[in-house]
């Protein structure tokens, strides 16, 4: 099924001719039958000859209502430019074909409506102008057909023609990620929240469990309807009415994209390859407010150019929207901006979820152009640079790739060693990819982060993990993942709580080892009641007690290895024999001070060794 959208000027006869073709008028607004004039999106259908069924999106042609035209236009496989003969080429024929042409839109009808009120002659002049409109457009070349809704003259000409085209008209790619842009949302009487739209981009089942985005409501598919017949299974291409259980419809706007949970992330600032249409009166310049139209959504944003200050007519340039309000899109997608009811260009996302950038920056630029058009190699491998570490689902959306294309290719680059995958093979859940440039430089950070540390404390075993953590900047659970690749490549060494570099090796100097010599044997000499004012500095006696030598048991009480392990043994036996031991206890049974028995069985306490009860204390 493939969908079709009307262009062109108002009373050009748009929607008279898809009610001609159709049978369905597709003015369904009282306002619009009373005026005689198209306001809002308008819809139909029909089935070829050749049995396709195909549906008809009929768009306004008032300069006051490009707006609504926009949000129609998004999704077609093909135009219908109406160029009414008696006027020809007007200034919404001109707007509507450059929409188009920002859009991409490469599959064109000119319908030459009201042929039956001129001559050959004038009908001719009236295809010239039209072949000059498109000149230059993603439409030029575009069949035309004279029609006459009244008459019918043409009218067969034209099914045939939109057959043939349509033949030759790829169906959309299905990435097994529906969107389906909404368009319109109401309320049937015993079924409740109906919204409409064009799925791009995946498949809608019966029951699926879906969300809006960006409101990021969730709800489930009651019933699928394409021109009012049921079905199980909606396909891309195809204009589909979707009956939600679980919101109300005015809980739905136009833009809201409908859609599986959890994979689209809306966005607040998007790079993009901007395109000015050829027709302004002046440049696009830096820092504009606009509008910006894609899909049905439409948003105000600010335009920060990149590599210029302007943009001339009909030039181009890499920018930067700045949304104020989240956008559902993802890279590929092509948009309009507007500003002051006048399109002033448009063009393709290039980076989704982008940072901001600083201006002329050449690498910025570099890495923008293979993000439009690279390979999907160059692809991933920029899309990984962006966000390093990068996670899988996140790369895939990034991207716009399928899950399948980009684990395949992932995977021959891991093997050639482009990409270095944290995990089985980078592409499972919590697992993380980075590219070969990246790994190299957080291997070279950390040992930097390392050394420095090493070298302000030479006496410690290592740095705590959370001080490497902090200082590479990754969030917990990214180290978590990470360290013990680190520890497996050999980047780092683990060791409890700390981490080194694995050629770390704590070592006192002459000096250093001459003091602590000395500390030893004053502790020796007085193995239960040592002096308190002897220890040497800090770093040293750390070490010492990291190399199992002394054990301190206070801020100021420290025991040699040997006579703590003594006393642990004593208590543990005196415990055993009686029940119990008090400070007393302990202070008589080493001929020690009480300060030397207190410090000692509170140490023991906090090792779990023993517990107080009242003034005494019980093994655990």
């Amino acid at each position: 099924m493939h969908v079709i959208g009307t262009a062109g000027h108002v009373d050009h006869g748009k929607s008279t001719l898809v009610k001609a073709l159709t049978g369905i008028d597709p003015d369904r607004l009282p306002e619009e039958q009373r005026r005689e004039m198209t306001i809002d999106l308008g819809f139909a259908w029909m089935t070829l000859p050749n049995g396709e069924e195909i549906s008809i999106i009929d768009v306004p042609g008032h300069e006051r209502f490009v707006n609504n035209m926009l949000a129609g236009v998004g999704g077609i496989d093909m135009a219908l430019l109406v160029v009414a003969a008696d006027e020809s080429v007007m200034p919404q024929t001109t707007e509507h074909v450059a929409i188009l042409d920002l859009l991409q839109v490469s599959r064109c009808l000119v319908a030459i409506t009201k042929a039956d009120l001129v001559d050959a002659d004038w009908l001719g002049l009236v295809k010239a102008d039209a072949g000059k409109a498109l000149a230059g457009t993603t439409l030029a070349g575009s069949p035309m057909v004279a029609v006459s809704a009244m008459t019918g003259q043409g009218l067969s000409e034209l099914v045939s023609a939109i057959e043939t085209m349509l033949a030759q008209t790829p169906t959309k790619r299905d990435l097994g990620r529906p969107r389906l842009p909404v368009d319109r949302s109401f309320t049937v009487a015993g079924f409740g929240t109906v919204v409409t739209g064009t799925l791009i981009d995946g498949r809608l089942k019966l029951g699926q469990e879906v969300e809006l985005v960006p409101s990021q409501k969730t709800a489930r598919v009651r019933g699928l309807q394409t021109n009012k017949s049921k079905l199980q299974e909606a396909a891309p291409g195809r204009r589909v009415a979707v009956n939600l259980s679980g919101v109300g419809h005015e809980e739905v706007r136009r833009g809201e994209v409908l859609t599986t949970p959890g994979w689209l992330r809306p966005t607040t600032a998007m790079d993009v390859r901007l395109r000015a249409t050829a027709g302004l009166p002046r440049p696009i310049r830096h820092n504009m407010a606009v509008t910006v139209h894609t899909g049905s959504s439409e948003v105000i944003a600010h335009l920060r150019l990149l590599d210029t200050d302007a943009v001339e007519p009909g030039g181009s340039a890499w920018a930067q929207l700045k949304l104020d309000a989240p956008l559902a899109v993802v890279k590929g997608d092509y948009f309009v901006v507007r500003s002051g009811g006048e399109t002033l260009g448009g063009g393709n996302v290039v980076d989704v979820h982008a940072k901001r950038h600083r201006r002329m920056h050449t690498p910025s630029i570099e890495r923008l152009a293979v993000m439009e058009r690279g390979s999907d190699r160059e692809l991933l491998l920029k899309s990984i640079e962006a966000a390093e570490p990068a996670e899988f689902a996140a790369l895939v959306r990034r991207a716009n790739l399928s899950p399948e294309a980009a684990r395949a290719e992932l995977s021959a680059m891991a093997t050639e060693g482009a990409v270095v995958a944290v995990g089985q093979n980078g592409t499972g859940p919590g697992e993380l990819l980075y590219t070969a440039a990246g790994w190299d430089a957080l291997c070279g950070k950390a040992r930097q982060v390392l050394g420095a540390y090493h070298q302000q404390f030479p006496l410690r075993k290592g740095a705590p993990k959370e001080e490497l953590r902090s200082r590479l900047g990754m969030a917990s659970q990214v180290f978590a993942s990470i360290l013990p690749m680190l520890q497996a490549k050999g980047v780092v060494a683990e060791e409890g709580a700390t981490v080194r570099l694995p050629e770390h090796r704590p070592q006192l100097s002459n000096e250093q080892e001459r003091r602590a010599s000395e500390f030893m044997r004053i502790l020796e000499t007085h193995p239960y009641a040592p002096p308190t004012d002897s220890a040497p500095d800090e770093e040293v006696l750390a070490l010492l007690a990291e190399r199992g030598d002394v054990v301190r048991v206070g801020d100021a009480v420290v025991f040699s290895a040997k006579a703590y392990q003594e006393m642990v043994d004593k208590i543990r036996q005196c415990i055993a024999e009686r029940g119990q031991i008090t400070v007393a206890d302990v202070r008589d049974m080493f001929d020690t001070s009480r300060k030397y028995a207190l410090s000692l069985m509170e140490h023991l306490d906090q090792q779990k060794v023993t517990r107080r009860v009242g003034d005494a204390r019980v093994l655990r």
